[in-house]
């Protein structure tokens, strides 16, 4: 990476913890032309994605860093996120576990748990 598309970057960055995922996503144009292949430029695309409900797309950004990284527990999480976002219940049950065992934190142990309650209600309708 360059200076620039370093600088890029950590602009993208600073606007997707304001939530402002849209213009993360313009400052992430050159940075994901530049180095489309790197898992952080992927998962700050996803992060973006996601907040800006683009929900394929963030799919598609974290799958790629998993093929990249199979062991990025944060990639795994925010996959099942993504595919909760889409309904997409069992797929994502089965990330928020992987993601859970990687890394047994309590964000993703909630998310897990919140995810396996909605299961159960909707399979005892």
């Amino acid at each position: 990476m360059t200076d620039s598309t370093f600088e890029a970057f950590r602009r993208a960055e600073a606007l997707l913890s304001q939530r402002r995922p849209l213009e993360a996503l313009r400052e992430l144009r050159q940075v994901l032309d530049v180095a489309p292949d790197a898992p952080s430029v992927q998962l700050l695309a996803g992060r973006a994605y996601l907040g800006s409900a683009q929900f394929t797309r963030a799919e598609d950004a974290f799958r790629k860093v998993l093929d990249l990284d199979p062991s990025d527990h944060y990639a795994r999480f925010a996959l099942g996120r993504t595919l909760q976002r889409q309904s997409r219940l069992p797929e994502a049950l089965a990330q928020l576990r992987m993601a859970a065992v990687m890394n047994p934190s309590p964000e993703y142990q909630e998310a897990l748990n919140e995810l396996s309650a909605r299961i159960a209600v909707e399979r005892d309708r």
